[in-house]
């Protein structure tokens, strides 16, 4: 919308600016992460930091998977269970035994 020579409302330039910018700004912060790693194995023991950080993400990528193995067990183990209580049905209740009829008592001999 634009009132005279002056352009109000929405500017489709502005997202290419702010678009270009954010990636100076990561692309910058990438550099300067890479060199400070490059730098740290130069510090004395930072090159076991820098093993330690690799091993890790190993490991981590190896629970990652075993963890995903999880799901599938939860689920053949709940179909195991629901199969088990199909055949495994409760016992029949035990009905309550008839109540015996009273026996007479035998008259007191005096």
């Amino acid at each position: 919308m634009t009132v005279g020579r002056r352009v109000t409302g929405y500017d489709r330039a502005m997202p290419k600016t702010t678009t270009t910018k954010q990636n100076d700004i990561l692309a910058r912060f990438t550099e300067l992460g890479h060199e400070a790693l490059n730098r740290l194995s130069d510090v004395p023991g930072g090159s076991k930091l820098v093993d330690m950080m690799n091993e890790s993400k190993t490991r981590l990528d190896d629970m990652q998977k075993k963890l995903r193995g999880l799901d599938e067990l939860e689920k053949r183990v709940a179909k195991l269970e629901q199969q088990v209580g199909v055949t495994t049905k409760p016992a029949a209740k035990k009905k309550p035994a008839a109540p015996k009829p009273a026996v007479p008592k035998p008259p007191p001999e005096a």
